[in-house]
């Protein structure tokens, strides 16, 4: 059994290094073939997506699912050129579905090689009050979604070392990012640095409408459970 555990933990570390060779690879090759700059180039990008014909959308799914896996990668140009190319629905379903595709990978990649490591650092606290409730993890990623300047890609990778269950955090980013999203292919139309920042005022307004509230309710709510552990 002890020999098992220890073969266990060794493929466990090897696959958590290649996942991470691999990832650290990509973004150098990505970067040294000036991919990434073009990325940033909106008008590239929609060319590129154009010169796919049917096969277009499955360029920007991918790149919005690879932009949560790697950080550097910046998500917002390819949702405003989803939005310019294919339309508000089309255009939302399509950073939608990458985005939750990145997310959910980044959050398994995360579980798989963090989670076990956390648990044998710091035991079943790791599991228990001092990260919060289901409810409350499920509420902080679905409020994080809202806000612009909290990292998408941050948050898929920390919510897989809590102990959120998984389909709690699909269920949240699902929800969270159809309203940043169609606000992102909305104000695409133009991919103007002034629509961009449109963009991200209106998703900061709605984020913090629902983040005010709920930060209200989660205090009021621990400091009405501070008397009763006194007693």
């Amino acid at each position: 059994m002890e020999e098992n555990n220890t073969v266990s933990r060794s493929l466990r570390l090897f696959g958590a290094l290649l996942v991470l060779t691999i990832l650290v690879l990509a973004y150098f090759h990505l970067d040294s073939r000036g991919y990434l700059e073009r990325i940033l180039d909106g008008e590239w990008l929609r060319e590129q997506t154009l010169a796919l014909g049917i096969w277009g959308p499955l360029l920007i799914i991918g790149l919005m699912a690879l932009a949560i896996v790697l950080n550097p990668i910046p998500s917002a140009p390819i949702a405003l050129v989803s939005g310019a190319l294919f339309g508000h629905a089309w255009g939302t379903l399509y950073v939608v579905l990458g985005a939750e595709i990145g997310a959910l990978i980044a959050f398994a990649i995360a579980r798989a090689f963090g989670h076990d490591l956390l648990r044998r650092l710091f035991g079943a606290r790791i599991a228990l009050g001092w990260l919060g409730s289901q409810n409350t993890l499920t509420w902080m990623v679905f409020v994080s979604r809202l806000l612009p300047f909290v990292s998408f890609d941050l948050v898929s990778y920390g919510a897989g070392l809590t102990p959120l269950k998984a389909w709690r955090f699909a269920l949240a980013t699902l929800l969270g990012l159809i309203p940043a999203s169609f606000l992102l292919a909305h104000f695409g139309g133009e991919l103007s640095q002034a629509n961009m920042g449109l963009a991200m005022n209106a998703m900061l307004l709605i984020g913090l409408l629902v983040a005010v509230p709920l930060a209200i309710k989660i205090v009021r709510s621990r400091s009405g459970r501070a008397p009763d552990a006194e007693k």
